[in-house]
């Protein structure tokens, strides 16, 4: 297929050497053993690692899909997200059927299984299923947020945030349900809305094996067994397991009519 011939172009592009006229100010090292961005500070082993870092605060994205148009930064991730439109998921699950496109996915999916969190956090102690989790929830303590966008300068702990953010800019929407053609400008918006047409509710309650179609309304609905009150009034102590009913209680203190 074509853009593997692209990908290939682009890697022996990337892998050729530079004369030194061409360096920018940006490709300073820090010391005999790293090289460090101007622009954030970061630092990296090889001045290869840091050019395709600045990328990052360039905004740009060499690498472009054949079939939707969609950039990206690296070769590599242009390869996982062609798997969008192949389809094909070839990782399954020995516990419950469900596949994957990615060998890393089924990785996380099988801590749903074992619920097993073994990777904790030095800082606060909260544990995780994998180390890229782990490591995304550090930025938290680190307030180390690299990627921006060139847009409105927003910037975002994570790159996955980055790009759904930068897609309110662009109005694209690169996922499309199969049943209805309706665009969606995230994956996971797509597989939420698909479960409509096919009435799958994937998220079981441990308490009463009640089923569920997200996450999140399976979270709101163990509370009905749990008694947890996460919302609490800005006027008083008071909680309440559902924000509808403290937007309900606020007005007593606001006299705002619904």
């Amino acid at each position: 297929m074509q853009y593997f011939y692209f990908i290939s172009g682009l890697m022996e592009e990337t892998h050729s050497p530079v004369k030194e006229e061409e360096e920018t100010d940006s490709l300073k090292r820090k010391d005999k053993n790293c090289f460090t961005c101007t622009q954030c500070g970061k630092s990296l082993l090889y001045k290869k690692s840091l050019r395709h870092h600045m990328m990052i605060h360039t905004g740009e994205k060499p690498c472009t899909c054949s079939q939707c148009g969609t950039s990206f930064r690296h070769p590599s991730s242009l390869i996982n997200h062609m798997l969008i439109h192949t389809g094909e998921k070839t990782h399954k699950c020995d516990q419950c059927g469900k596949t994957f496109l990615r060998a890393s996915e089924l990785k996380s999916h099988l801590h749903n299984h074992t619920k097993e969190k073994p990777y904790p956090c030095t800082v606060c102690g909260k544990s995780f299923k994998d180390q890229a989790r782990l490591n995304r929830h550090q930025k938290i303590h680190t307030g180390v947020r690299e990627y921006m966008c060139f847009k409105c300068e927003k910037t975002f702990y994570r790159v996955e945030h980055l790009k759904v953010h930068e897609r309110i800019h662009t109005a694209e929407k690169p996922y499309i349900c199969s049943m209805c053609s309706k665009g969606f400008s995230q994956l996971e918006q797509m597989k939420m809305h698909e479960r409509i047409h096919t009435g799958e509710k994937p998220y079981k309650c441990s308490h009463c094996n009640k089923r569920f179609s997200n996450s999140r309304n399976l979270k709101t609905h163990e509370r009905t067994h749990t008694g947890e009150k996460p919302y609490k009034c800005s006027h008083c102590d008071k909680r309440f397991s559902y924000p509808v009913i403290l937007k309900k209680h606020e007005r007593i203190h606001t006299r705002e009519k619904p």
